[in-house]
């Protein structure tokens, strides 16, 4: 089963809408809100990936970290693509 982790700030309305589509989905999730200094190692984690903003999606669908899907901002294509309860099982 996949894991998907929504890296998050306060007051983006991004990111509430990926998280409102996940929700809908029924796509299971964590949130990780990267302003929180205790998430400084997930920040720069992102920043090496090359995202500068919020929010970033990250999928793994076997737990090898060269495996992930991951993409930054709001984008029900992709959502739909990679986070979808049909996705998961597939």
């Amino acid at each position: 089963m996949a894991t998907t982790t929504v890296y998050t700030k306060p007051d983006c309305r991004q990111c509430d809408m990926t998280k409102k589509t996940l929700d809908r989905a029924g796509t299971p999730y964590a949130t990780v809100d990267i302003s929180l200094p205790e998430n400084a190692a997930d920040l720069a984690a992102i920043k090496a990936l090359g995202y500068m903003g919020a929010p970033v999606v990250i999928v793994n669908d076997n737990g090898n970290t060269a495996d992930e899907k991951h993409w930054y901002g709001f984008r029900p294509d992709l959502l739909a693509e990679f986070c979808a309860p049909e996705a998961a099982a597939a």
